[in-house]
């Protein structure tokens, strides 16, 4: 029995338990009375909608569950960011579904929601996936209407995409099952195909109550912009429905007519076979604190086929590992920071999970290796940055980093990253973090994503604030300052966790380490509908 293994899998199984609770309590949106009155109008919710509309037994992967989880609590808080938003396969054919959430303050955007909605966008432009947008939203959030009307990246930024989509020849499906309110009113419509449920749909652009207002006119919401009026008089909508359901069968049979299947673009995939080694042994791998080396070799072991890695350069740069391997048939690249302590030819001594000279010319000269051959690249994070140190800077470190930086921002293959463990500072942009426009990034349970470590900030932070009181003549006792060390390591060590970055959406999801072949394999596979036309080229590389 080895004692160790057993403890690191029930530290990092119980991480992965407070994941799903967390996601019990997100999935319930505005909570359970809400969701009552929801049915109570013969409407579906939103999670409901898309699982009635997704293929049955099919695999899903959800972008942004945690978004907004812990934000504006003064407001009641935003579960999910009020709109659910999933990868999935409707009639057969892989799509990208946005369903606002009325449970959350009536499906209202907040500064977030438009974030989401953004990255959903975003991933239908980037793979020309079939956006489906399930409409149920009261419009913008008024009380921080200054934090998301006028901005680039903020509502106006919606429709913008909408447009070139249309342009790029992306298909956008609509069903107005709720709400469709003043600017908001503009999604569906310019999408290619609109539905509106009878006596529960609504597109105005104000209100009864505005219009009463502003015109002085008495009219009602459903006699100004419902159902009838918009199939029988304006036209604006294309199909009229009576129900959810049939709204959202309305939406299988047009994706199944209208949308021809994607052609193989030229990721070379293969019979896809199972790993000889369980995933479920990378509970036990990964150890208890973020500290403690481990070998990636056999992280990599129970992810990729018959858990074979074809190593690159094996005896150079050792604190990066790079190879090439498949996943559910794809073949891809693999970058990952190795964690065991190394001992280059040389004889000089390399930590684990930092990057020296030597791996960062290894990691560029592999992604460029894998941007000449059009295979997909995996970034698997476990690093604390560059090497430091007058030895460090007289080899050229910055150098080598911003060349492998170079050679990973220009690629023009699809990029995924999983952050498997640590991803502070540098080493977080030269893995590819959210900056670096990965198809998708995702992390496990115990990831911790920052400018540095917790205690090495901690300390730095207190430096600084004892250093200042003493230039002003105070003192700082020890206790005192043992008290301030722990109260700066706690709001730090909150801010590096997993739920802090995918609450603002700097990661799309926090996953099961069983869950990342699924992901990778949904990735590429969305990717093929979008293969790379460019040529491969870099920036100015210094030599």
């Amino acid at each position: 029995m080895d004692i160790q293994f057993n403890k690191n899998e029930d530290t990092n199984k119980l991480a992965y338990a407070q994941v799903r609770k967390r996601l019990r309590t997100i999935y319930l949106g505005g909570g359970k009375a809400k969701i009552e009155k929801q049915k109570a109008k013969g409407k579906m919710i939103a999670r409901e909608r898309i699982d009635y509309l997704i293929d049955t037994d099919s695999r899903t992967v959800e972008i942004g569950a945690f978004v907004g989880d812990g934000l504006y609590k003064e407001y009641g808080g935003c579960p999910s960011g009020g709109v659910v938003v999933v990868i999935g396969y409707v009639s057969g054919k892989q799509c990208i579904i946005v369903a606002n959430d009325a449970t959350v303050k009536a499906g209202a955007w907040f500064p977030i929601t438009a974030k989401k909605n953004l990255r959903a966008q975003e991933i239908a432009m980037e793979n020309r996936l079939p956006i489906i947008y399930l409409v149920d939203s009261a419009g913008v959030f008024l009380p921080m209407q200054n934090k998301i009307f006028a901005d680039k990246e903020h509502f106006g930024r919606i429709f913008r995409n909408n447009a070139k989509m249309s342009a790029m020849g992306i298909v956008q499906i609509a069903a107005v099952m709720g709400s469709c309110v003043a600017g908001g009113a503009y999604l569906p419509i310019m999408s290619d195909e609109a539905i509106i449920v009878n006596k529960t749909g609504t597109i105005f652009l104000a209100g009864s109550y505005l219009v009463k207002s502003a015109i002085g006119e008495n009219i009602d919401n459903e006699t100004l912009g419902g159902a009838t009026t918009h199939s029988e008089i304006s036209g604006v909508v294309d199909y009229k429905v009576e129900t959810d359901e049939e709204a959202l069968d309305k939406i299988k049979s047009l994706i199944e007519t209208t949308c021809a299947k994607p052609v193989s673009q030229g990721f070379n995939r293969s019979k896809s076979i199972p790993p000889k080694e369980d995933a479920d042994k990378i509970y036990g791998i990964i150890p208890q604190t973020r500290e403690k080396p481990y070998d990636m070799r056999e992280v990599i072991n129970c992810l990729v086929d018959d858990s074979k890695f074809e190593e690159y350069k094996e005896g150079f740069g050792k604190t990066i590992l790079c190879g090439y391997a498949k996943v559910e048939g794809w073949h891809i690249g693999i970058v990952a920071n190795q964690r065991i302590v190394s001992k280059t030819k040389q004889g000089e001594m390399q930590f684990g999970g930092v990057i020296y000279s030597d791996s960062a010319k290894k990691a560029s000269h592999f992604i460029m290796n894998c941007n000449q051959k059009r295979i997909p690249l995996i970034f698997m994070h476990d690093v604390t940055g560059f090497m430091v140190g007058s030895r460090s800077e007289y080899g050229g470190i910055i150098k080598d980093g911003a060349n492998m930086v170079n050679a990973m921002a220009n690629s023009i293959v699809p990029k995924f990253s999983i952050v498997v463990g640590n991803s502070y500072g540098a080493g977080n942009y030269a893995m590819c973090g959210k900056a670096y426009d990965p198809r998708l990034i995702v992390a496990w349970p115990w990831a911790k994503i920052a400018v540095m470590s917790g205690a090495s900030a901690a300390k730095t932070l207190l430096q600084i604030q004892v250093a200042s009181m003493k230039s002003k003549g105070e003192e700082l006792s020890k206790e005192k300052e043992n008290e301030l060390l722990d109260r700066i390591t706690k709001k730090y060590d909150e801010e590096t966790s997993p739920f802090y970055a995918a609450s603002r959406l700097w990661i799309d999801a926090i996953i099961a380490p069983t869950e990342t072949r699924k992901l990778i394999s949904m990735g590429i596979e969305a990717a093929n509908h979008n293969p790379p036309t460019e040529d491969y080229k870099t920036g100015v590389l210094r030599q």
